[in-house]
């Protein structure tokens, strides 16, 4: 691998957020930065509530190269942005920032680091599989676009509101093309088993669980949460005590970040230690 030397002694990378105390994210590319020989420095900013876009800015001004960018801000993110990758404008929100004199590429790797985490690192392959994903909110929307180009045979998006979840399928329609069915549906119409369900909502947060029947998961059945903590979240426990193998959010999070360091460095970095560290540290 070809490493990407700066002229200046440091490129400047932030994660930006409100909070933003909680976020691995300068533990993760630091071990990036050193296993590929980057002269980079990366650091969490708080963003006030109401100053977002001036945060920004201002970071800029003192010789930003980009940053990462969480919760509540990736809507405006995406508005600030003058240039949109294709899986941002499909996700229409942006986590990762990447700045080029007075240019400002918005991208959204969400996606690709849910589907590397399922298909390299728990080595399932998605072609021609039947998918379940469980919510219609911002989380299910940015990984839609990856998971229809692994080219799965069936995805049915599941939400309480029903007209939400009818909304994205209307919208990825023209990705899903031939090869894939799009469906949309209510928890409770979920009946059949899925090759592979993914915890999209927020229920996990609160130790909750998605009205969700046991017929979906069997033996051969993957169900991933997007969240992940020290213990399997209710959803994985729910799925595990009917058949199915589980898998946390952790990958997702070491794997979006892998390409967002390779949006900015132009490498990509190894991710196996970076995650076996940060089980670890739960």
């Amino acid at each position: 691998m070809t490493a990407v030397m700066t002229t200046a002694p440091f490129a400047e990378y932030v994660v930006i957020g409100n909070p933003i105390a909680h976020s691995k994210s300068p533990d993760i590319h630091a071990r990036f930065a050193a296993e590929t020989a980057q002269d980079m420095r990366y650091a969490r900013l708080l963003a006030p509530l109401d100053a977002f876009a001036a945060t920004v800015q201002e970071f800029v001004a003192q010789g930003g190269r980009g940053a990462n960018v969480t919760v509540p801000f990736k809507l405006e993110a995406y508005a600030l942005a003058g240039t949109l990758t294709a899986r941002a404008k499909a996700a229409g929100a942006v986590n990762t920032l990447k700045f080029d004199g007075n240019q400002i590429l918005g991208d959204n790797t969400d996606g690709v680091g849910l589907v590397c985490d399922i298909v390299r690192n728990a080595g399932f392959d998605l072609a021609q599989k039947k998918i379940l994903l469980l919510g219609a909110g911002g989380a299910a929307r940015g990984v839609l676009l990856p998971l229809l180009e692994a080219r799965p045979a069936q995805l049915t998006i599941a939400n309480r509101t029903v007209a939400k979840a009818q909304e994205l399928v209307e919208q990825f329609q023209p990705y899903g093309g031939a090869h894939c069915q799009l469906n949309a549906c209510g928890f409770a119409e979920a009946q059949q088993q899925y090759d592979l369900v993914i915890n999209a909502t927020s229920a996990s947060l609160q130790a909750q669980l998605p009205p969700l029947a046991a017929s979906v998961f069997g033996p051969a059945t993957l169900a991933y949460d997007m969240m992940y903590g020290r213990q399997p979240t209710v959803f994985m426990q729910f799925a595990a005590a009917n058949g199915a193998q589980v898998r946390d959010g952790l990958g997702m999070l070491v794997e979006q970040a892998a390409e967002s360091f390779f949006v900015w460095r132009g490498v990509r970095p190894h991710t196996d230690a970076v995650f076996a560290a940060l089980r670890a540290q739960l």
